[in-house]
């Protein structure tokens, strides 16, 4: 409950993701924060201060001139007795506001009295964000010791518009202000980690491809955890419907192909892990136009080469990370294939994992929640017990903290 008892500032600004704030509100309450909102008065053109102040069960501050609010100059208690400001959405404006230093409304008057750390969430039209001016404004914001999550990518409230400018969704928010929270000790501090997760997709033609199962939540958890204890994570990720985890820099890829060079382009790096679960074959030439089926005739014969092998081609790599850890998915035979696959791959540790329907008390491991594993190194196996994917990703996270631990300074 890294939450409970923390006092929230919710600035909402004006914009069509405002209606998410709502949201914010109830999980960041359930999560036990006290969470007291300041509207914009174009942010309730979207919302209104009465579904805000039902959710926080608080008076709801929309105006600097507010004879009630500011008997007692409630503008700068509203900064100080908060423990973090959020700022979500934060719009262009709100942003040029604060790296300009104006406060000529009560958001911007709160933001600048404030002597609290401060996490903004933009949200505005793609080339609103790439606009020179918002670019400067945030750089600016950045060096003040602005923290920020967001924006993701995708289709936009305005018809026909995409790109980077969405706010980032609650929970994505929430584990952010969790991050600002977290005083735990910071291990992997200076360390960089590149992680691998997901499936890649292999095409056959434009609509069909050959991939393995692969949901990403195990390497998407491990890369988070890493984050979490300080580390540099460079995340290089297949083709998944998860989004990214915070404080991660991600690379998107689709083919093995992508992923190595993805990989190799990181390089050097102090640990390297390979979660995904890259295809081991690929057609020698993928169709230009959808193979179509022919009546009477049997499919296509496809002709298949093998993919690079991303494992042991940075585990005997002249930049080798000083920590290589592969994954082993198996269904028969777990730890004779984890061990062959470790003096195989010149990896120092492989995590296996039965992926059958019968892997965990709760059905298979692929697309799960829950994983059971077997850590396999020359010096023997460690058998961990069932664990949620998450607790998998802190106690690996852990174990390459402790074993990073002995490298030299």
């Amino acid at each position: 409950m890294t939450l409970s008892g923390k006092r929230i500032l919710l600035v909402i600004g004006g914009g069509i993701a405002a209606y998410k704030s709502l949201d914010l509100i109830r999980r960041l309450r359930e999560r036990g924060a006290a969470v007291r909102c300041v509207m914009t008065a174009a942010a309730q053109e979207f919302v209104t201060p009465l579904s805000v102040g039902a959710l926080t069960a608080d008076h709801v501050f929309t105006d600097l001139f507010d004879r009630q609010d500011e008997h007692d100059v409630g503008h700068i208690r509203l900064s100080r007795e908060a423990d973090l400001i959020v700022v979500a959405p934060a719009t262009a404006d709100l942003m040029a506001k604060l790296a300009g230093g104006l406060a000529n409304d009560l958001a911007s008057t709160v933001l600048l009295a404030t002597d609290k750390k401060v996490l903004m969430a933009p949200a505005m039209n793609p080339r609103m964000w790439t606009h020179a001016a918002t670019r400067r404004n945030r750089g600016t914001l950045e060096k003040d010791g602005i923290a920020f999550v967001g924006p993701n990518s995708g289709e936009m409230a305005e018809s026909g518009e995409a790109g980077a400018g969405r706010m980032a969704e609650p929970l994505e928010i929430v584990a952010a202000i969790e991050t600002v929270f977290d005083s735990r000790p910071k291990p992997l501090a200076g360390k960089k980690i590149i992680v691998t997760s997901g499936p890649t997709h292999e095409p056959i033609d434009p609509v069909r491809y050959i991939a393995n199962r692969s949901s990403g939540k195990q390497g998407h958890a491990i890369a988070a955890a890493l984050a979490r204890l300080g580390a540099d994570v460079r995340l290089v990720s297949g083709p998944v419907t998860i989004p990214d985890p915070l404080g991660v820099k991600t690379v998107h890829v689709e083919r093995a192909e992508e992923m190595r060079d993805a990989v190799e382009q990181l390089l050097p790096a102090d640990a390297a892990i390979f979660v995904a679960a890259v295809a081991d074959w690929r057609t020698a030439d993928s169709a230009g136009q959808k193979i179509k089926k022919v009546a009477g005739k049997g499919p296509p014969a496809l002709k298949m080469v093998e993919n690079p092998d991303i494992l042991a081609t940075v585990g005997h790599h002249r930049k080798r990370p000083w920590l290589v850890i592969g994954f082993a998915a198996e269904t028969q035979n777990v730890l004779k294939n984890a061990e062959a696959k470790l003096k195989k791959k010149g990896a120092d540790l492989i995590v296996a994992n039965d992926v059958g329907t019968a892997g965990t008390s709760s059905g298979g491991v692929m697309g799960g929640d829950r994983n059971r594993v077997k850590v396999v190194s020359r010096a023997g196996v460690e058998e961990w017990p069932e664990l949620s994917k998450d607790e998998v990703a802190d106690r690996l996270a852990a174990l390459v903290a402790s074993r990073l631990a002995t490298t030299a300074v």
